[in-house]
């Protein structure tokens, strides 16, 4: 949210500047994110002086100009050539010297230099309305009054002053902070505390307001008041439509709105002065003399301002006249009833919706406005006649309209103040410190809570309807610390704690090492939304992914994020395609996340995915690069269970997910650790990705149940015998896996078998049909001595008669 510092100025007497404010601002809690300085005019006039002209020649060389000598303040008169014809001597004139820069009104800004003009010398320049940024006049040079004071900087005479925008990062819950107003209450609070006394908030006064007569009334009914809770309204007469005063398009202007004309603009600005929204209809187009605040049958067509056509839902609340609907209720206008130029007579409504039916009327029609932002989230309902009475006073001012209708106002029950019970103790052991009961007491009272009942420690407090987010306890404590301010809690000078040691996993700790880990290894993590679209899953069913067990968002926020998450891969896929159509198609990432599904209950489970895409590294001279290939994803899932110290748990299998063209699957007790493979070509093209993606998912909840399990770590002394190896080339049928190699060769020699690698794959020319070529290492080592060749050639033998026997196996001649 945007404020203005000017603007907040009307509501509390400091002289503090913009960075002093937003400094306290954001140590109470309303975070300031930027403050930005607003200039009304283009340049502010800065440079320019006010001079008097004290003679006036006619050019030597030129019909048109003339040559003037003009009194600046300084020790010598100035001499400038001027083309005004309206210029003359003992006139009192805009001034711009040798080195300010102009910010004229169209046009790029320039800089005065000094120079000869028709071979007469110019110190500078007298200056038209135009050239300065004040109107469009061009016709001659501004002429000043003769109080004016030469030497004064002319933004002073015009009395122009710059504003500061104080864009402030407002959490969802402080919808008191959501005007100038409210801010100002916060800014008080803050003070008062700084100062010892109380400091109030000029609130705007609505005194002056009476009705000039009641010659149009206008009938208004409210059939359901559970979504309408107050409803206010008043009929004003002789409207005139037009620009807004210069003084009100600057305001709005500066918190970043612009400005329509003066009814839009005014019920804007009661809308960020005092946070209530307000609606005009044009009283001419209201059918039958009377509003009704209803909703309508299911389906119903209605056409709103942004010139669509939208169907109503049955609990969507509506502004209706006798015939026909005319606005959704706190969310926006329809386009037959707004005001335009041609608007005479208005009505001008004052509510409080109920936040909820607002919220989701919202979000069906995914419509976001500044006044179904409020009503979402809880405005003040005694603000409702108050903000009614300061706009009907501004339209009379600025629209020389008369107020014609009394005031209606239907509050059938109305709103009583919410009572928390507080206590002392309770409050000093949150925040880590006792503060006085006398300043506590004051701090509530600078917050308009109310201390109505106190017994002992035990208080029984009344919180205001504009606080909305106060409700408990734990608020009030919240609310009593950020005004006494967070940096006022000393740090204490001894922290207590016990050393302790945990042979338990902790989760967070294996998450943290895995996430540096493979950060360490060139990995980027991501973060993706958990809510996610239903079309996904719809569209590309496969093994895990079950539509029956999506879990739909009641009230999305929009139909891209109406179920939960039942993979990571297609956040994943999402991130892929943004980055590669961003000119980084070179991409290693991997994310920790939830997924979700629901069948006769609703279930969570945390996973891990790893994604690789492009190349492994840019083309170097001495090095080209490739791109990533299966193993290469094989490797990194290897990698991480080495870490974990579990690859040598696992079994492989092959994978037949239809979202893969190629996979695999690591188990261990026949239960899927990770399955991984290259994303299907077809659903890259989905995505509009380019290059394959190979793509891995751990069930991080089952590995660390397997973390749990595992065995303790054994330390042994390093062998002091050396190790030997022996390969094989083995010709075996094409469906034996290198795994049934290796598994065999173990159970085969227990004693001396070290490890088992494949470094060699063969299936090409001259090889019989139906077999392959494994070229295996067997590494053998005693602890106890070294190996002799009777030994290392009977331990081979039993290897190769087992797999011979087993797998039906051969030495390759």
């Amino acid at each position: 949210m945007r404020i203005s510092y000017n603007w907040l100025k009307d509501y509390i007497n400091t002289n503090l500047t913009p960075a002093e404010i937003s400094q306290r601002l954001t140590d109470s809690g309303l975070e300031v994110e930027a403050v930005e300085k607003v200039e009304s005019i283009r340049g502010g006039l800065q440079g320019l002086i006010v001079g008097e002209v004290i003679e006036k020649k006619q050019h030597p060389n030129a019909d048109r100009l003339s040559v003037t000598r003009v009194d600046v303040g300084g020790e010598q008169l100035l001499n400038i050539v001027c083309g005004a014809p309206n210029v003359a001597a003992g006139q009192k004139v805009v001034v711009s010297p040798v080195g300010t820069t102009l910010y004229p009104v169209s046009g790029e800004p320039f800089k005065i230099k000094k120079g000869k003009i028709r071979g007469e010398v110019s110190e500078g320049m007298i200056c038209a309305e135009d050239e300065i940024g004040l109107g469009e006049a061009h016709e001659g040079i501004i002429v000043l009054g003769q109080d004016a004071v030469i030497g004064t900087p002319v933004a002073d005479y015009f009395n122009i002053e710059d504003d500061y925008g104080i864009e402030i990062g407002l959490t969802p819950n402080r919808t008191d902070g959501m005007s100038h107003v409210g801010v100002a209450r916060d800014l008080a609070a803050v003070l008062s505390l700084e100062k010892g006394t109380k400091i109030s908030v000029k609130f705007p006064s609505v005194e002056n307001f009476k009705i000039d007569n009641n010659q149009k009334p206008i009938d208004v009914k409210v059939e359901n008041s559970e979504a309408c809770p107050r409803y206010a309204g008043i009929r004003l007469s002789n409207v005139k439509v037009a620009d807004s005063p210069e003084w009100l398009q600057i305001r709005l202007k500066t918190i970043g709105l612009s400005p329509i004309n003066n009814i839009v603009d005014i019920t804007n600005y009661v809308l960020h002065e005092l946070g209530q929204p307000l609606h005009g209809f044009d009283a001419g187009k209201i059918e039958g003399n009377r509003v009704e605040v209803k909703t309508l049958t299911q389906k119903t067509g209605f056409v709103t301002l942004d010139e669509k056509s939208r169907e109503l839902h049955q609990n969507d609340l509506m502004i209706c006249d006798a015939n026909k609907g005319m606005c959704i209720a706190g969310v926006f206008g329809g386009m037959g009833s707004g005001v335009s130029e041609n608007t005479s007579e208005i009505f001008l409504e004052s509510a409080y919706f109920n936040p909820v039916w607002v919220r989701k009327t919202a979000k069906r029609h995914g419509l976001n406005t500044d006044a179904s932002f409020r009503f979402e989230r809880g405005v003040d309902p005694e603000l409702v006649i108050v903000a009614l009475k300061r706009a009907a006073l501004l339209i009379k001012e600025i629209a020389g309209a008369e107020i014609t209708s009394e005031i209606i106002d239907i509050y059938p029950k109305k709103f009583e103040p919410f009572k928390v019970q507080f206590n002392k103790i309770h409050c000093d052991r949150l925040i880590g410190k006792s503060i006085p009961e006398t300043t506590i007491k004051f701090i509530l009272d600078t917050l308009d809570i109310k201390l109505i009942e106190q017994n002992g420690d035990d208080w029984l407090l009344e919180v205001p309807q504009y606080r909305a987010d106060v409700r408990r306890e734990a608020d009030v404590i919240e609310e009593i610390l950020r005004i006494y301010g967070f940096n006022n809690i000393e740090v204490p000078e001894k922290i207590h704690s016990s050393i302790s040691y945990s042979l338990a996993v902790e989760p967070e700790k294996i998450k943290q090492r895995i996430s540096d880990f493979l950060a360490s290894r060139g990995f980027n993590e991501m973060m993706a939304n958990s809510l996610t679209s239903d079309r996904y899953v719809l569209d590309f069913k496969s093994e895990g992914l079950d539509p029956n067990a999506l879990v739909k968002i009641v009230n999305p926020l929009s139909g891209d994020l109406n179920v939960m998450r039942q993979t990571l891969l297609f956040n994943g896929l999402e991130a892929v395609a943004y980055n590669q159509n961003r000119q980084h198609p070179d991409l290693m990432l991997f994310e920790f996340g939830n997924v979700y599904r629901h069948s006769e209950d609703y279930s969570e489970n945390f996973r891990l995915a790893i994604y690789l895409s492009g190349k492994t590294q840019p083309n170097n001279w001495n090095k080209p690069a490739r791109e990533f290939t299966f193993f290469d994803l094989k490797g990194e899932i290897n990698a991480v269970l080495k870490r974990l110290g579990l690859l040598g748990t696992i079994d492989e299998h092959s994978a037949n997910w239809k979202l893969f063209d190629d996979g695999m699957q690591y188990a261990v007790k026949n239960k899927t650790l990770v399955y991984f493979g290259v994303v299907s070509k077809q659903l890259n093209k989905q995505f509009d990705i380019r290059e394959n993606v190979f793509y891995a998912d751990f069930d991080w909840d089952y590995l660390l149940k397997l973390l749990r399990r595992k065995k303790k770590i054994e330390i042994k002394e390093l062998p002091k015998f050396p190790s030997v190896r022996r390969d094989l080339s083995l010709l075996v049928n094409k469906d034996i896996s290198f795994k049934s190699i290796r598994d065999l060769a173990f159970k085969t020699e227990r004693k001396y078998l070290k490890s088992v690698e494949l470094f060699d794959v063969y299936e090409g020319r001259g090889m019989e049909p139906g077999k392959k070529s494994y070229a295996v290492s067997f590494v053998l080592q005693d602890r106890a001595k070294t190996l002799n060749d009777k030994v290392i050639d009977k331990a081979m033998q039993r290897i190769q008669q087992s797999l011979e026997k087993e797998l039906d196996s051969r030495l390759r001649g």
